[in-house]
């Protein structure tokens, strides 16, 4: 008999149990999928570091490692393996603008790659190269191709023996200028140490790659003492790869944070409201079967398992959804399969996300539990009366002539909102939440362009930049400077309180290279003082006028600093103009050349190691606008999703509620079209007000988010007019759709059997 009731009600209510089904598959879903996606970013990666033998620590010496150094390394207790290294940029022949950033190891066990497919890497090679296979597919190479390389006015030439992805390269960027990979025009690959040194004439590796637990501290002493030298050493955290990939993970914790607590938070309110209200309709059933006899456990069961199969269903499907979330951000062709060159795209469901889910379950089985017990409280007599709405004391604006002067529809909708104070709520909750998911997805556009547009349209005011080679002369480098009328600039590593930052040394003298202040205008470097990053600047509580001293890597020596200004950076760098490094004795090399030549007018030299066009830097922008499109259209398309599951279930609801007095209504002479508009005008209230509230909070949420996120880019939050304007129509029209279809079902109202019931 209770299964058959069941089947009944759930049909009678299909419209509320469908919207509680659906948000609690939102709100698991977007818990899951975006949990799912920074676990398994770590899985993957900490894997393919494995796989590939990722190195613990870099040695960097620019006058290069002997064997000797090799081997004094090796000996040093706590270090596992070890490989003389080197990785540069070259250009790939008959291929304009292409390039390649060709890596060497000696010892296959350390800072290597894994096979996709083709030849096993041999080491002894003489012509074999082993090459990125997203490049190859991009450039239609194959194994057993011919492929020639440009370095230093050399040709490395050889044939393609096997396709390969390196962790090395796990974010294949030309350098930190470049935001996103582009496999069309930058690639990776790996030649051997004997092909490289027969094309060089000589062995020349400025790094050694360790294998090591020790601790950094540790071990960079132990290699100092070992070399018999003061040497540059960087951890693995110092690393695009590892550090980016790392930021990716840390930036899905934090959105799994903020989304799916959104989400679920309203979901679980949304079941309190819902329950509360199905259980209060069915009153009188209740009554009935406490009057035939069924005991309140067996009645409490009955309706609790409605709640219990919801949560069971709403879960099952929001895993689901969950896992088509991840997948669509960690695959080989979706968001994160652009960004990360990973050999496996393997989806991890996370330990606490069971337990989550668990707990969730619980949590909406006890909400429909303590629904159905309130009902249950009193004689049968006292639960055969149906449900009637609460009296309600006059409102204090009733008292005053405003309030009599009101249209009457005003005044019935105030009075029915300070009535159902709940359902009222809800619907702001519901609409607010809608509001900040539509804003904080569009501003992030906004404040994406207005970067883009800020720092690589104005700030790289240069055509080509000019990697100069390390051996070249200081003579070479100023004939280099003079024939492409460039500016020129070189960097340091250096510490500031041992932390690893670069110090950028530049001669500004064409306006090829700008920086810009916290209000995004431009500053003239002077030659009195340093520019320190906002987050360098934030972390070290640094201003104008204060001082602060940094040591290069490789030396004891110090330098001390003043603070001429607080610049936006997208690296964690200091600035200085080559006259106030002059001034402070600061050692560098010039190292590029920024011009207005184009890349194909660059003669290449022996001085000349590669050369990078701010179109191929600008190109990939393409791709990583699409994804954040794709990403945009995702959480609008959910929000929007959320608001409206939210807003229909309410709408359905306080057509339940209102029932008795929509009848009235209609009995006295309002025509459907009359009382639709009555049900509108309220949505639409509370449309304006929950927008008034969300845009705020919308905006705070995204500067949250680019705080937590985008941190390395210190982008100035930057919300268009245009996003507002959007964020209240697709807001209002959201509310309008749902008042339309709720605002159908007073056709349906039967005046007889609404009106005949017991106050």
């Amino acid at each position: 008999m209770l299964v058959k009731k069941m089947l009944r009600t759930a049909w009678q209510y299909k419209a509320q149990f469908i919207s509680m089904i659906l948000m609690v598959m939102l709100g698991v879903g977007m818990f899951v999928g975006f949990n799912m996606e920074w676990v398994s970013i770590e899985e993957n990666m900490y894997s393919f570091f494995d796989d590939s033998h990722f190195a613990d620590y870099r040695l960097a010496d620019e006058k290069g490692f002997s064997e000797e150094d090799i081997e004094k390394v090796k000996k040093i207790d706590g270090v596992d393996a070890a490989a003389r290294f080197i990785t540069v940029n070259v250009d790939v022949k008959d291929k304009d603008g292409d390039s390649v950033a060709l890596a060497v190891t000696t010892n296959p066990e350390v800072s290597s790659f894994v096979m996709i497919s083709g030849e096993a890497y041999d080491e002894n090679s003489e012509d074999g190269i082993w090459l990125s296979d997203r490049y190859a597919e991009k450039n239609d190479l194959k194994p057993g191709d011919n492929v020639a390389f440009i370095y230093r006015g050399l040709e490395i030439k050889g044939v393609v023996k096997g396709l390969i992805k390196a962790a090395e390269q796990m974010i294949c960027v030309r350098d930190k200028t470049q935001l996103m990979p582009d496999f069309a025009t930058h690639g990776y690959a790996y030649v051997s140490p004997k092909l490289y040194e027969k094309t060089l004439g000589f062995a020349y590796y400025p790094q050694i790659n360790v294998i090591s637990k020790l601790e950094k501290d540790v071990f960079s002493e132990k290699a100092n003492e070992a070399l018999g030298k003061t040497t540059v050493t960087l951890t693995k955290d110092d690393t695009i790869a590892y550090s980016q990939a790392e930021g990716e993970a840390s930036e899905g914790k934090a959105m799994g944070s903020i989304l799916p607590a959104l989400f679920l938070l309203i979901g679980l309110l949304t079941m309190v409201t819902t329950m509360h209200r199905l259980t209060a309709k069915e009153k009188t059933q209740i009554g009935t079967l406490k009057a035939l006899g069924f005991h309140d456990s067996k009645i409490a069961v009955h309706y609790t398992s409605f709640a219990f199969f919801v949560a069971v269903l709403g879960t099952a499907l929001g895993i689901a959804l969950g896992y088509a979330v991840a997948w669509a951000i960690m695959n080989p062709n979706g968001m994160m399969g652009t960004y990360l060159d990973l050999p496996e795209w393997k989806l991890v469901f996370p330990w606490f996300c069971g337990v989550a889910v668990a707990l969730i379950v619980t949590i909406l089985t006890l909400i429909g539990f303590l629904s159905v017990k309130q009902m249950l409280a009193g004689t049968a007599a006292d639960t055969l009366r149906p449900y009637s709405p609460k009296k309600m004391k006059p409102m204090a604006i009733e008292r005053t002539k405003l309030f009599h002067k009101l249209p009457f529809g005003a005044r019935w909708n105030m009075r029915d909102i300070v009535r159902h104070k709940s359902r009222t709520a809800m619907s702001l909750i519901g609409i607010i939440g809608c509001t900040i998911l539509i804003l904080a997805s569009l501003g992030m556009k906004d404040t994406m362009n207005s970067f883009l547009n800020l720092y690589y349209d104005n700030g790289l005011n240069y055509s080509s930049r000019i990697f100069l080679s390390e051996k070249a002369t200081d003579a070479e480098r100023r004939a280099v400077i003079d024939k492409y009328n460039g500016d020129f600039g070189g960097s340091v590593s250096v510490q500031l309180d041992e932390k690893t930052i670069s110090l950028d040394i530049y001669d500004v003298t064409r306006d090829k290279i700008r920086i810009m202040d916290k209000n995004n205008d431009k500053i003239d470097i002077s030659d009195d003082g340093a520019y320190v990053c906002m987050r360098l600047a934030e972390q070290f509580n640094l201003k104008a006028g204060d001082t602060f001293t940094v040591s290069p890597f490789g030396t004891d020596d110090v330098y001390k600093l003043k603070v001429a200004g607080i610049f936006r950076s997208v690296s964690e760098n200091v600035v200085i103009s080559d006259k106030y490094a002059e001034a402070c004795n600061v050692p560098y090399t010039i190292d590029s050349v920024y011009t207005d030549v184009a890349k194909s007018d660059v003669e290449q030299s022996e001085v000349i190691k590669s050369v990078q066009s701010k179109q191929m830097i600008m190109d990939s922008f393409e791709t990583f606008l699409s994804l954040m499109d794709m990403m945009i259209y995702l959480l609008v398309g959910g929000a929007l999703a959320l608001g409206i599951i939210v807003l229909y279930n309410l709408g359905a609801m306080s057509y339940t509620e209102r029932y008795r007095e929509m009848a009235t209504l209609k009995v006295v002479g309002f025509r459907d079209k009359k009382i639709g508009r009555l049900l509108s005008g309220q949505n639409l209230a509370l449309s304006i007000i929950g927008i008034i509230i969300g845009i705020p909070l919308g905006a705070l949420t995204l500067s949250y988010m680019l705080k937590t996120l985008a941190s390395e880019y210190e982008m100035k939050m930057a919300i268009g007019f245009g996003s507002y304007l959007v964020t209240a129509i697709l807001t209002v029209g959201m509310s309008l759709l749902v008042s339309l279809m709720v605002a159908g079902k007073n056709k349906k109202i039967d005046m007889v059997e609404a009106l005949k019931g017991q106050e």
